[in-house]
């Protein structure tokens, strides 16, 4: 397993290096929007530690993670008014991981939406917006 990179798009995203619509942050975790959202809500949680994956983090930046994880998902689904939430993280290439710092994709889901394509299309900025903040609002 190769070693962690401090240039990873994430690692940015947190430094304000790229500019994201951020849902919440505290001092362990960060959570923003996805910018190809496989349904409306769709929010990326990440730990501050560096961690390249589920195999490299340590358990105590795990466990407040998954914290994190696991209120971002209630928000989402009450703010979003969704019947459920699916949870995604893949760990190395073979895994399907495109971005090397562990990250949770928190994703509302409908009884009657399906989910759209990976990478299918970018969002309007405006509509994450909106999105964020009824996920905010709920936390």
């Amino acid at each position: 397993m190769s070693a962690y990179d401090d240039d990873n798009i994430f690692a940015k995203i947190m430094r304000g290096e790229i500019p994201c619509v951020k849902v919440y942050e505290d001092d362990k975790v960060f959570a923003f929007m996805d910018i190809m959202p496989r349904s409306d809500g769709h929010t990326l949680v990440i730990p501050k530690a560096k961690a390249r994956n589920l195999l490299d983090i340590s358990p105590d930046d795990l466990a407040d993670l998954m914290t994190a994880v696991q209120k971002i998902a209630k928000a989402a689904m009450a703010g979003m008014g969704a019947d459920g939430i699916t949870l995604q993280q893949f760990s190395e290439a073979a895994g399907g991981q495109e971005v090397f710092h562990i990250h949770f994709h928190v994703v509302p889901r409908w009884s009657d939406v399906r989910m759209r394509p990976p990478a299918s299309a970018m969002a309007d900025v405006e509509d994450l917006k909106k999105h964020a903040e009824k996920i905010n609002t709920a936390l």
